[in-house]
């Protein structure tokens, strides 16, 4: 009789593990899912920062030959 009473106690545990093996698997799941979003959230914002550098390079560049138009043109005020 006591083993069976300690069956009927390791039964319910040994499901409830069951149950928490499976919820574990489904979190690992879901973890991994976010990383991968991270990890693509973040090659944008390196693809982006370097776009940004682009464009500030190119306006240098814009801003420097206006200065010099305008020097040629006498038009650039007096620093």
């Amino acid at each position: 009789m006591g083993d069976n009473l300690v069956l009927e106690h390791l039964r319910p545990i040994r499901a409830e593990i069951g149950g928490l093996r499976e919820d574990m698997r489904e979190m690992k799941a879901r973890l991994t899912s976010v990383e991968l979003g991270l990890a693509a959230v973040r090659r944008e914002l390196a693809h982006l920062a370097e776009a940004d550098a682009h464009l500030s390079a190119r306006v240098d560049r814009l801003s420097d030959r206006v200065e010099r138009v305008e020097r040629r043109l006498d038009l650039a005020e007096p620093v």
